[in-house]
């Protein structure tokens, strides 16, 4: 298949963006929006997850890009939310169309050479008015007594030093009396979560997976990569300044320990391929609408772009991070199904983008919410250390998933 690239004036992010949510692939930085549309042109198989070494650049450089040069992330884009089990089958997919705008307004439409007027599905976009809607049923997986007693359980374990650290999620799962509209829950998560990367893709499972992430896990850009790992993590109440709580956060020992297992952990699996690594000196606040987490921004360098991983083969290295696995990798993701007894899917998986030069953006699949018509999933995790507290830990899972459930309910759980 053949793509033609061009500039384009800059088209309005409103469209873009509902355009993205409802019905294609919408992946949107406060830089950067880059949307999807149209019909799959091509479906990339991981038929092995993240546990086989596939070039998948290679196989997206069979579509030629003609028509005038652009960025990185301007031509052939392959987009797709990977499952939390890095063996588990995944699918990426290439639209027929994708349109990326920079916060410049400088925008690129890449387009199937065969298509028909992109300007057409624009035209036809409706903005979003749906307003959020009272629960018509709700399931905790586990309930939150259950998921404290877990947390118990972890910590025993944790304390006999057979693990360093993991991460427990829950669930919950409901209904609406409407078909849920992914445009309108996008647009107040942009409202709600300003620094947080837009994400809305379809999955395999004929579901959407629609939320606002606040951790980059890779972006590759030759042979440079940047991660923004989060761990370490505070409630922020309703109508307080924050500044006593960020402080208390980074003072707060077993919020470092935890935060700093997972660096150690990326800067290990970076090590054996990137020639140069930087980490900052010490963990800065990152603040949302509710929490306030701990954030060390990590880049690389690779002395030979030829031989520099793409984004792909990145990913392998690093999930899942301790971010939402655990250390060590193996032993902690056994506890995880031992204890959780619940698929996670694609939450905590990454989500993103590669493009035919092995450049892309992933971000962990965190703050989402899966829809199919009426039906929704949300899921909150905490990492757990052998000081936490359980019901500590379930208030924070409680604070996490009301970020995403005040996008689609009007009343909390």
């Amino acid at each position: 298949m053949r793509f033609v690239r061009h500039r384009h004036d800059r088209l309005a992010p409103e469209a873009l963006r509902a355009l993205g949510a409802r019905s294609g692939w919408l992946i949107e930085t406060p830089e950067v929006l880059r949307c999807g549309f149209g019909r799959v042109v091509d479906t990339i198989t991981l038929s092995s997850g993240l546990g086989v070494t596939r070039n998948v650049a290679e196989a997206l450089a069979h579509h030629e890009v003609t028509g005038e040069d652009g960025p990185a992330g301007t031509g052939v884009i392959a987009f797709g939310a990977l499952p939390f089990d890095r063996t588990a089958s995944a699918t990426l997919e290439i639209p027929e169309f994708c349109i990326t705008q920079f916060a410049s307004g400088e925008t690129w439409v890449s387009a199937a050479e065969d298509s028909a007027n992109w300007l057409e599905y624009l035209g036809d976009v409706v903005a979003p008015t749906q307003e959020t809607q009272s629960p018509r049923s709700l399931v905790f997986q586990p309930t939150p007594e259950e998921y404290a007693h877990n947390v118990a359980l972890a910590v025993e374990i944790l304390r006999r030093k057979e693990i360093d650290k993991v991460v427990l999620a829950r669930a919950v799962l409901g209904t609406v009396p409407e078909p849920i509209d992914a445009a309108a829950i996008a647009q107040r998560l942009k409202q709600r979560e300003p620094i947080c990367t837009l994400y809305s893709v379809p999955t395999p499972a004929g579901q959407r997976f629609v939320g606002a992430s606040p951790e980059l896990l890779v972006r590759r850009m030759g042979d440079e990569i940047q991660c923004h790992p989060l761990a370490g993590t505070i409630t922020l109440p309703p109508n307080v300044a924050p500044d006593d709580y960020e402080t208390w956060l980074l003072g707060s020992a077993k919020n470092l320990h935890e935060h700093s297992v997972m660096v150690d952990e990326i800067v290990l699996n970076l090590s054996g391929v990137y020639d140069e690594i930087y980490v900052d000196p010490e963990p800065s606040i990152v603040t949302l609408r509710t929490v306030a987490h701990l954030g060390t921004h990590v880049s690389a360098r690779h002395s030979s772009l030829a031989d520099a991983p793409d984004a792909l083969e990145v990913l392998r290295m690093l999930h899942p991070t301790a971010a939402v696995g655990g250390i060590p990798r193996e032993m902690a993701y056994d506890l995880i199904c031992r204890l959780e007894q619940h698929d996670r899917g694609v939450f905590a998986g990454p989500v993103g983008w590669i493009d035919e030069r092995g450049d892309g953006e992933w971000w962990i699949g965190l703050r989402g919410v899966l829809i199919k018509d009426r039906e929704f999933e949300a899921w909150a995790g905490a990492g757990i250390v052998s000081e936490s507290d359980p019901m500590a830990e379930r208030e924070e899972t409680r604070a996490k998933l009301a970020v995403v459930l005040t996008s689609l309910l009007s009343e909390g759980v």
